[in-house]
């Protein structure tokens, strides 16, 4: 993606943790000549020999499993907090804008089944029931009832080559108009205005 420069995460781990705060993505790649995209969870994790892979299911029923097996580059796109930025907050004559968090995640992407995706499956559930109060796991369902599950989705894993990060957070403006830039989002109040402004405090 196109990243001006105020605007590039160079930091692995900061990029790591957007990924797994963020972890509902869109999932792009080519089925039958045409971009498909499915938005769906994906965990970060290694591979036997250490590299970083993304982990993912879809269901049987879509279409763009069936030309996973062509070897063609997958993006992954996460989408962190974003809010509009009014002009009228500046000092000066000026256009309004966006200030978002992005990550795009590039790689090649192949089929998992058997126990390799039940392991992983057991990881996805294991994140996102980690707070709940009755966590459910699966190595505590059924056999049956899992592999009845299974049989319903295709599994994945996305082997990353590539990953970009941005966070627009109007770094390029100066102290003045940067801090009040904070105070309009602050005053909007909406949770996606306060995070971004809660991010820009961190740069101050």
């Amino acid at each position: 993606m196109y990243i001006p420069r105020y605007y590039k995460i160079e930091n692995k781990e900061e990029v790591r943790a957007l990924i797994d705060k963020y972890g509902f993505a869109v999932l792009v790649s080519q089925f039958e000549g045409r971009p498909w995209a499915t938005h769906i969870p994906l965990v970060l994790g290694k591979d036997e020999n250490g590299g970083e892979i993304l982990f993912g299911h879809i269901s049987k029923a879509n279409n763009q499993w069936k030309e996973f097996h062509k070897d063609e580059e997958i993006l992954a796109i996460f989408s962190g907090p974003d809010a509009y930025v009014s002009s009228s907050w500046y000092d000066h004559e000026n256009v309004p804008t966006w200030n978002y968090v992005a990550v795009h995640v590039y790689g090649k992407i192949r089929i998992i089944e058997g126990e390799s995706l039940k392991t992983q499956l057991g990881k996805l559930v294991d994140k996102y029931e980690s707070g709940m109060g009755n966590p459910v796991r699966v190595d505590k369902m059924s056999k049956e009832f899992v592999e009845s599950q299974m049989k319903g989705i295709i599994g994945f894993v996305i082997v990353i080559t590539e990953i970009q990060a941005a966070m627009k957070l109007s770094q390029n403006r100066d102290d003045k108009n940067f801090n009040r830039v904070i105070t309009g989002l602050d005053k909007q109040g909406d949770r996606n205005s306060l995070e971004i402004a809660r991010r820009m405090k961190k740069l101050k």
